[in-house]
Order: C-alpha cells, then structure tokens, then sequence
C-alpha cells in the first residue's frame, strides 16, 4: 500500500475509504457558514436536498450548482453567476464530488 507524498496518512486512509465505500463530499454555502455534506456516488440532486432537510426535498425546485474551485476563485456566489460558472439543475441531477448547491425550495 503506497501513500501519495502530499497527503498526510490519515487524509489517504479517508480518501481511501471514501472511494471503497462510493463516498462523494458536496457543499453548501452561505454568508456565514460553509458545510460539507456525504452521499454515495451516482445520486441525484433530490439526494442531496433529502440530506439537508426533508422539507428541502419535498419543496425542491431547482438548485444551483457551482463546482468549489469555481466559486473559490470567483470569490462569491455572485461574481461566479457572472462569470458563467454557475448552472440550474433540476432533481436528476447526478451530484458531483466538489460541487456547491444552492438549493432552491418552497414549503
């Protein structure tokens, strides 16, 4: 078992993990807090608002999808739009590991 140079052992053991087990990180993020969310791999964004929330998933409507090294170097959500790096997705939706959601919803 060969580890990776600039990941420390316990970085490789949980990436390991996490690609054994189909683990995929996806974020939201806000004004005043950022948080990083697990699913398995392949699904949805329905998923995604079901592991927030129930309510987010019974009223889901859309959601926003910035892929995080986008929305870093934009440095907002905004700016982001702007530049064309955000996208509307609906609930098939396959989340990708990396992606920020801004999930829209009405209850």
């Amino acid at each position: 078992m060969e580890f990776r140079e600039s990941a420390s052992a316990l970085e490789e053991v949980v990436r390991r993990l996490s690609d054994e087990l189909g683990l995929i990180s996806f974020f939201t993020a806000g004004d005043k807090e950022t948080r990083a969310w697990t699913l398995r791999h392949g699904e949805t964004a329905i998923d995604a608002a079901a592991t927030i929330h129930s309510d987010i998933a019974r009223g889901f409507i859309r959601c926003e999808v910035i892929r995080w090294d986008d929305l870093v170097r934009a440095g907002s959500h905004a700016e982001a739009a702007r530049a064309g790096l955000q996208r509307l997705e609906g609930k098939t939706y396959e989340v990708q590991d990396g992606d920020v959601l801004n999930v829209r919803f009405n209850v």
